[in-house]
């Protein structure tokens, strides 16, 4: 068993070592609340991943993404993720998709054989693609919801996402997902009311929300033990 492996073996034994190194997943955003996903299950051990996103660092990702540092801002994100990945675990198979999510992406995006998804991406419309695209293919997904505009990270809760509630985003979601079998999408949620501050846009229009660096890493470890836990039940 590898160093990497040692503690985690302590407690999942050899045969849960392997399920994990055996395991294919697939990861949608590594930003915020994705990169931190991508750092719970390299670090237990999942062997294959594909990571997708299409953004690049910058300075206003340091105050809570892990990949963010003084070093990558300019660089894809995906390119970075991948590195940190190999620089953890050099044996692990992942792979990096510099792609938008979109109604036109998703399914190249989903193409292949995964054990698993990990949604961590925020904007509505093409999480709700996304989202469709993987109950068409009845692959377990484990999804956040919105984790900015939260400072309370007792509560944030994991439940199948048609039981959540209070998040705007969660709400959006679980309207447009009405018509489909939701029964292996979990999600990772806030019952904190979202807190209200005035909001700025950035040179691109797009509103900016106020985060925190806890409550984003939060809401990736839960989504990176739920996969875990799920990988290990197999």
């Amino acid at each position: 068993m590898s160093g990497l492996s040692q503690r985690t073996g302590l407690i999942v034994g050899e045969e849960g070592i392997r399920k994990l190194n055996d395991a294919s997943v697939l990861l949608v955003g590594c930003g915020a609340v994705g990169g931190y996903a991508l750092e719970g299950l390299v670090r237990a051990g999942v062997g294959h991943i594909r990571v997708v996103d299409h953004d690049i660092f910058s300075e206003s990702n340091m105050n809570r993404q892990i990949l963010a540092t003084t070093k990558t801002i300019g660089r894809p994100k995906v390119e970075v993720a991948c590195e940190r990945a190999r620089e953890i675990n050099p044996d692990i198979e992942i792979e990096g998709m510099d792609t938008l999510v979109s109604e036109e992406t998703v399914p190249m995006i989903i193409d292949g054989e995964f054990d698993l998804a990990v949604d961590a991406i925020d904007t509505v419309r093409n999480k709700i693609a996304l989202l469709e695209a993987l109950c068409d293919r009845g692959i377990v997904t484990f999804s956040s919801m919105g984790a900015a505009l939260h400072t309370d990270t007792q509560a944030v809760r994991v439940a199948p996402i048609m039981k959540t509630s209070v998040c705007p985003l969660a709400a959006s979601v679980r309207k447009a997902l009405r018509s489909k079998d939701t029964s292996r999408i979990t999600a990772v949620c806030s019952m904190e009311p979202p807190v209200i501050k005035p909001l700025e846009k950035d040179d691109h229009g797009k509103s900016v929300l106020g985060s925190l660096p806890t409550v984003p890493a939060v809401f990736g470890m839960n989504l990176a033990n739920e996969a875990i836990k799920y990988i290990l039940s197999r």
